[in-house]
């Protein structure tokens, strides 16, 4: 029963997307949000970002994104991804833009991951980017179905373990030492 409902949810975000897949528009998106999350490459330029905008604050907010980012890859693509092994789909589609093919497992997707960890990461304490780095996160966990690397509850599920993380995160390394 949950095989067919996971399977079934899948097909549907799917040919969801098949609707916007083939416009210029949106694959030079989503194909770019899929390039720049690879190894959460954008999660280091938007910590650098902030620490830039100075202040104690900011700075540890980026040391602290940056350094759980590299965490959560390992627990994710290493350790998660050996125990789930969960097949990639099966599409075999010519890609309109470059595309890095991983090897891993696709459950859960570790872009996805790395999205809303450093996402919820770098919004804490009141950052008034919070929105942009939360639409950005969405964009690049979207963007792994759209490109058809990830089945769309693996990008699910790499959402609601980032989540975890960066929250996980913020408990653990407080921004402030009263928290």
């Amino acid at each position: 029963m949950t095989h067919e409902f996971v399977t079934a949810f899948d097909e549907q975000v799917d040919a969801l997307f098949d609707k916007i897949r083939g416009n210029r528009v949106a694959d030079r998106v989503f194909y770019t949000a899929s390039a720049l999350g690879d190894f959460g490459l954008i999660w280091v330029v938007f910590a650098l970002l902030r620490a830039l905008r100075g202040g104690a604050r900011n700075e540890k907010a980026a040391v602290r994104a940056i350094i759980a980012t590299g965490i959560e890859s390992v627990l994710v693509n290493v350790i998660l991804k050996s125990f789930v092994r969960r097949h990639r789909p099966s599409h075999q589609h010519d890609h309109p833009l470059p595309l890095r093919q991983p090897l891993s497992s696709s459950f859960p997707s570790g872009h996805a991951t790395a999205a809303f960890c450093g996402a919820t990461l770098l919004a804490d304490g009141g950052d008034p980017l919070a929105p942009l780095y939360y639409a950005t996160a969405a964009v690049v966990a979207a963007s792994r179905v759209y490109v058809r690397i990830h089945h769309a509850s693996d990008v699910l599920g790499g959402v609601v373990v980032g989540r975890a993380l960066g929250l996980i995160g913020r408990r653990i390394v407080p921004l402030d030492e009263r928290e």
